[in-house]
């Protein structure tokens, strides 16, 4: 099995050596917890091996993501400018910006973009995916295995952001995270004052994968450092509490059951 690093050495060795090719992986959490930051190391690391790649950003402009990438020394602008990055925007008003967040649209925008990259694999990412059906989140699950059939053909390997608000008490990532290959999840805490951030590979279909929860550190200059130890502090310790995830759910059940 093929395996893409990550560009980010610690969840490499959670997944020993990387993400399999091909896959469609969740990377899930809340506001704050480097969601981000990780699909940047994983588009600099394919342009840095020479390859091609593909952002979908929905909350941000252009400018704004490229600008993340130069805080941490990533070269994301230069593939920009040479063509070895296509940026796809909601928010501007250049080729490659959506008009509508429309699953179709964002399907058909891909493969424009792929094909004018060319022939052979480019990395994509979609940030967030879950800002396509913020008005219909019974329908995630039916768009997630939209995306994912009509993509399979086209050589892509595919980050897919979805998140969870804490203010809203909204989940929009549960139809995501049944049909990913994968779920990489991403947690913040707050400890004697202090924000913390953890990760933790949930799924990963067809391989192995660390199963500990491990400390996430943002450093100016050099981005995501994962400790290689795994942290002492339970799953449960940090995660949503038990009542609260179980409403969501059941939320999200009955939602799903009215959908024709």
């Amino acid at each position: 099995m093929e395996r893409l690093s990550t560009g980010v050495d610690g969840i490499d060795r959670m997944l020993q050596g990387g993400i399999p090719r091909g896959f469609l992986v969740c990377v899930a959490g809340e506001p704050g917890t480097g969601k981000t930051i990780f699909c940047l190391h994983y588009v600099n690391q394919g342009l840095a091996e020479g390859g091609k790649a593909i952002y979908v950003t929905t909350e941000e402009d252009v400018e704004s993501v490229l600008g993340q990438a130069d805080q941490f020394n990533m070269k994301l602008r230069e593939a920009y400018l040479h063509g070895d990055l296509v940026m796809i925007d909601f928010l501007g008003r250049g080729e490659w910006s959506l008009s509508s967040l429309d699953v179709e649209s964002l399907i058909t925008r891909i493969v424009e973009a792929k094909k004018r990259l060319g022939y052979g694999h480019v990395r994509c990412v979609i940030d967030s995916l879950s800002a396509f059906w913020l008005d219909k989140p019974a329908m995630a699950r039916h768009y997630s295995y939209q995306l994912k059939k009509r993509l399979q053909p086209w050589h892509l390997t595919v980050l897919a952001v979805t998140q969870y608000a804490v203010t809203t008490s909204q989940a929009f990532g549960f139809g995501l995270e049944h049909v990913a290959d994968g779920i990489i999840r991403f947690i913040r805490s707050v400890r004697a004052g202090r924000l913390n951030r953890y990760v933790l590979v949930e799924k990963m279909r067809n391989t192995n994968h660390d199963l500990r929860l491990h400390i996430v550190n943002i450093l100016d200059g050099r981005g995501m450092i994962v400790k290689p130890l795994p942290v002492t502090v339970r799953r449960e310790d940090i995660a949503l509490p038990s009542h609260v995830y179980r409403q969501i759910r059941e939320a999200q059940e009955q939602k799903e059951k009215i959908v024709p």
